[in-house]
């Protein structure tokens, strides 16, 4: 068996501007997915589309806003959507199975990893799992929907110990600025790290039909290399696009790492649980966590914010307000806000603790 890939196709490039699905696309896309398949590579399909393939089918003039409406288009279009990629599969030999993922799934160890067994056997037995999120149940709030399934295809990509994470989009790579904007700006061929500086050059939202941007692709890059996995996106159009973006000379921008695949606890904590709260610490401390490898004490902690209990997962910012990594936390919130900056014989005498650390080495992940 050759690498595993995770190739995650956007809303724009499988439907029309005014919604409804675009068959040749789909047949498109079949095509060069069969070929990486019939080579020996096992394949996932991270897609959207549903909301886009549904609206017009369920009566709306344009893509709803409301989350009833959307939900409603969601359930209509998912039908459609499916139907197409198993018509279109199905030329080729290949079965295709339905996965619908929500945030919440993420957030519960034993449903992703229900969840990873399922495509685990669906690659065994040679069936291209076509992984969706579950717009039907999902909401908005609290960030639980992942945007445009970018990040979605990321945690798949990390969760699944893929070899390479394909974002398909309309932009054959990132630019140092707008390249529809202005002529002069260049592309970017590598990135070795996601600096806040390379943050910066991603746009906003992406086409009317779509709600992704380069922004959100390459905050799922950032998930993708911290799991270990490499990434690239940009544009696959013409026959054999496919084929080239997985062997490293595709028209797009690759992110390489020099990462190993983070174990299943750790992916958990850092990408996929749900914190609550936050803890900001000093530099001093967050040279410790990155850097030193230790545990963080109270010493270092300057404030929190949030009501939080022993074992929940945390989030922990620097002085300038970046989220440097999570961690379970072993203290409660007041006991925290009670000893921030102490030293560890004052905390003792204090507070009644399991452990001195705040959060562990061992139950720590970073994000940086």
């Amino acid at each position: 068996m050759s690498e595993r890939i995770v190739v995650k196709i956007g809303s724009s490039s499988l439907t029309s501007e005014e919604g409804g699905l675009n068959r040749e696309r789909i047949t498109y896309f079949a095509a060069e997915l069969a070929d990486l398949h019939k080579r020996g590579c096992p394949v996932i399909l991270v897609t959207s589309g549903a909301v886009a393939a549904g609206f017009r089918q369920i009566g709306y003039a344009s893509r709803p806003k409301a989350v009833h409406e959307k939900q409603a288009a969601a359930a209509v279009g998912q039908a459609l959507l499916m139907q197409s990629y198993q018509e279109a599969f199905g030329e080729y030999g290949i079965g295709v199975a339905q996965i619908l993922l929500t945030r919440a799934d993420f957030s519960n160890r034993k449903r992703i990893q229900n969840a990873l067994k399922t495509i685990e056997e669906l690659l065994r037995l040679h069936i291209i799992p076509i992984i969706n999120e579950n717009d039907t149940v999902a909401t908005d709030e609290l960030e639980l929907k992942f945007g445009d399934n970018d990040k979605l295809s990321a945690l798949v990509a990390a969760m699944t110990k893929a070899s390479k994470l394909v974002m398909i989009t309309d932009m054959d790579g990132l630019y140092t600025e707008d390249p529809r904007k202005n002529p002069e700006a260049v592309k970017i061929e590598r990135v070795d790290q996601i600096s806040e500086e390379i943050m910066q050059l991603a746009g906003g939202a992406g086409s009317a039909v779509g709600t992704g941007g380069m922004r959100s692709k390459i905050e799922a890059a950032r998930i993708s290399m911290r799991g270990g996995v490499r990434a690239f996106i940009g544009k696959v159009q013409q026959p054999g696009d496919l084929q080239l973006a997985v062997d490293g000379t595709g028209k797009g921008t690759y992110f390489d790492t020099q990462l190993h695949s983070l174990p299943m606890k750790k992916q958990w904590l850092g990408f996929h649980s749900m914190p609550h709260g936050r803890i900001i610490v000093d530099d001093g401390a967050q040279h410790a966590l990155l850097v030193g490898g230790k545990s963080l004490l109270p010493a270092g902690i300057r404030e929190i914010q949030g009501d939080f209990h022993s074992g929940d997962v945390v989030e922990v910012n620097n002085l300038t307000g970046e989220t440097i990594g999570r961690g379970v936390v072993n203290y409660e919130a007041w006991q925290i806000q009670a000893v921030a900056g102490l030293s560890t014989e004052e905390v003792k005498r204090r507070v009644d603790v399991r452990q001195i650390e705040v959060i562990h080495r061992d139950e720590w992940v970073s994000l940086r």
